[in-house]
């Protein structure tokens, strides 16, 4: 008798693990997505879960501005899996020649893809990051815009009396930031010990105006202005006369004031300094120019770059030592000047052929 093998087609069923017991609602066990998802339902998934519940709304807005400007018209209809390191340079290469956008802002959408591309290959979307592959331009260096210390003093000299003239010197002897100069309040002005504290910023949201906590806490800082005597001068002045004119002036009022006696509107007041020194034929200059400004006379007071940064709000020199290359750049003649100047009197004459 031949052998045969019976094959049982029996399957054992084992019952399923009971989920563990924990005091707090379990996750999803799987991700909403998958790589069939076109780019336009990642992103809105991204966006809801990952970037607003965790993002400032400055950041959340300009995010939504470039998605809904440029991804979602030049790649929204795109299956994720069909994404590739060479579609996502057309999609760059699209944004230089036919929308005419700088290789630093075309550089920010690659950061936007990038980090959104990431949470999808870390959620198990995708099997990579296409965008990890791709090739966004390089960045470029912008001109940096300041005034000499001359130009400086014609502002000053102009601005005297106006409204302008709080903001002007707050931006120029402080370095500070044009939302930082909106959110200063009474209260962040110690005028018996000279202390300034930046704690807030104004600043807009597309043209709505948001206040908030500064961006990082290094930019929270306590700058003294005991040695500035025209700024506390200024200061106890503006104090005096608006309690004399009934303008509120206590702690939770702003020190910076439009003509009307209200806040400016950041942009408003941009718009004001751009249009005051183009009407008395002073160079263009922005209120980042005055923060510009402060930097190169500070640094070329031969201020360690230790105490400018601090002065700044910037997380560390290096931070400032980067944005200003260009700027501090040009001491590098003066050290040229000096080793020369050593060479030659360090020189020995030699002796000449008889």
């Amino acid at each position: 008798m031949p052998y045969s093998h019976t094959h049982s087609n029996r399957i054992t069923l084992r019952p399923l693990a009971a989920p563990p017991e924990v005091g707090f609602p379990l996750p999803r066990s799987s991700c909403p997505a998958d790589a069939s998802a076109t780019l336009r339902d990642w992103l809105e998934l991204w966006m809801d879960a990952e970037i607003e519940p965790r993002r400032a709304e400055t950041t959340v807005n300009g995010y939504r501005n470039i998605i809904r400007n440029h991804l979602l018209p030049g790649l929204g209809a795109v299956r994720l899996g069909d994404l590739t390191p060479e579609l996502i340079n057309g999609y760059y290469q699209w944004l230089a020649e036919d929308k005419g956008l700088s290789s630093n802002t075309i550089r920010k959408h690659h950061i936007l893809l990038h980090t959104a591309l990431k949470a999808a290959f870390r959620q198990g979307v995708l099997p990579a990051n296409p965008a990890q592959r791709a090739t966004p331009p390089q960045a470029t260096s912008t001109d940096v815009l300041y005034y000499t210390p001359a130009r400086l003093s014609c502002l000053l000299r102009e601005v005297e009396g106006l409204p302008l003239e709080l903001p002007v010197k707050l931006a120029c002897h402080l370095g500070l930031r044009r939302s930082e100069v909106l959110g200063l309040r009474w209260r962040d002005v110690d005028l018996q010990t000279g202390l300034l504290s930046v704690r807030w910023v104004r600043t807009t949201v597309g043209y709505r105006v948001v206040e908030k906590a500064p961006k990082t806490a290094d930019s929270c800082r306590t700058l003294s202005i005991r040695a500035l005597d025209s700024l506390l001068d200024l200061l106890r002045g503006l104090q005096l006369q608006r309690r004399l004119d009934g303008v509120p002036c206590g702690p939770d009022d702003y020190l910076v004031l439009n003509p009307e006696g209200e806040p400016w509107h950041p942009n408003v007041l941009s718009a004001a300094l751009t249009s005051f020194v183009a009407d008395h034929g002073l160079p263009p200059i922005t209120f980042h120019g005055l923060r510009h400004t402060f930097a190169s006379m500070a640094n070329n007071a031969r201020v360690p770059m230790y105490q400018i940064s601090r002065a700044m709000g910037h997380a560390s020199p290096s931070i400032t030592q980067r944005i200003y290359t260009h700027l501090f750049d040009q001491t590098h003649g003066e050290v040229l000047a000096a080793v020369a100047d050593t060479i030659s009197r360090q020189a020995v004459p030699l002796p000449r052929a008889r």
